[in-house]
């Protein structure tokens, strides 16, 4: 699928026929059995066709972003992977839709429950290697941090729409482009010696954790799912600062500066703010003005939680085979 939407994209627009790829693309769902969080061919394709609607591909016409054929061939991967993960993802109850009751069930949800955890593995025990991976691993979405999610604004009003585009200033370093958070973990990537070029370790990074960033798209682009996207902004901020924290201790463990912990630093104070915005403000009266998508928003937070405990349990297990949790192994830099 990945090479014939590739072929397709580099061919003048008025002149590429999207029906091959069609019918690979159900050929392929008809006969995959395994997880699509854990198919490659099927996230890579999915992140391309996604993409024409951020930064676009080099050497990519912009105008095949609303190419009626590729709309087509990614509502079917769309449908899939929203089956699966409504299929998979335990989604609790909440009998409350008071902003107070839907943040005090989203907090429930976020409790650490004393798992297997990649934070406290990267605090303690990660290599310089694997330090190096874990960056790579994130740079995928960190690169473009709070571009899904800002996908929600137009589809917001009041106050929940007031309290993200509050958090959502924040990530963009509130006016200041040295302050972004894309830019700090830019330079965090450069402290390790990575390349910091937007999508350059694309191609390294495993269906598990593409399928996190594919979800968060799938939910912002689509106006039906602005429950969902909410409310995986808010279980993202709410396990976003105990983390990072441990992440910092893991780089200053084996030596490394402020100028590589900066990124994870600043999220210790950010998020401890942004988790009470997104609980309350944000998801919590969300469900006070629209109460029929307080079920969306609890999947997409169960979401969030799941599948990034999926590609953090992926990347986990590898290191603990001493493997590289990347699809192959990271050149030196």
């Amino acid at each position: 699928m990945g090479e014939c939407l590739v072929e397709l994209l580099v061919s003048p627009v008025g002149t590429g026929d999207a029906s091959r790829l069609r019918r690979l693309v159900v050929e392929h769902l008809e006969s995959a059995t395994g997880f699509v969080t854990e198919d490659e061919d099927f996230q890579h394709t999915l992140f391309c066709l996604y993409e024409l609607h951020y930064r676009g591909l080099r050497g990519v016409d912009d105008r095949w972003e609303w190419h009626p054929g590729l709309l087509e061939v990614r509502a079917l991967l769309e449908d899939r992977f929203e089956e699966e993960l409504r299929t998979r993802v335990v989604v609790p109850g909440c009998e409350r839709t008071d902003a107070r009751g839907v943040a005090d069930v989203l907090f429930a949800m976020t409790a650490d429950d004393g798992g297997p955890s990649l934070s406290r593995f990267v605090a303690k025990k990660a290599d310089d290697e694997q330090l190096r991976e874990l960056l790579v691993q994130r740079s995928v979405y960190q690169l473009k941090e709070a571009d899904p999610h800002t996908w929600a604004i137009p589809r917001l009003s009041g106050a929940p729409k007031a309290a993200l585009v509050e958090i959502q200033a924040d990530e963009y370093g509130d006016g200041r482009p040295e302050r972004m958070h894309s830019a700090l973990f830019a330079q965090s990537m450069r402290g390790m010696g990575l390349d910091d070029t937007y999508g350059a370790y694309v191609d390294l990074v495993p269906a598990p954790t593409l399928a996190s960033l594919t979800m968060m798209s799938m939910f912002g682009l689509h106006r039906r799912l602005r429950g969902a996207i909410v409310g995986h902004l808010a279980a993202f901020e709410m396990t976003s600062s105990i983390p990072n924290k441990l992440y910092g201790n893991g780089f200053r463990r084996l030596g490394h500066g402020p100028e590589t912990t900066r990124y994870f630093d600043e999220h210790v104070e950010a998020d401890a703010v942004h988790e009470q915005i997104a609980g309350r403000d944000l998801a919590g009266r969300l469900a006070e003005l629209e109460p029929d998508l307080l079920p969306d928003i609890l999947f997409g937070a169960a979401a969030c939680l799941a599948v990034d405990g999926w590609a953090g349990a992926h990347m986990l297990d590898r290191w603990q085979q001493d493997a590289s949790s990347l699809r192959s192994v990271l050149a030196d830099g």
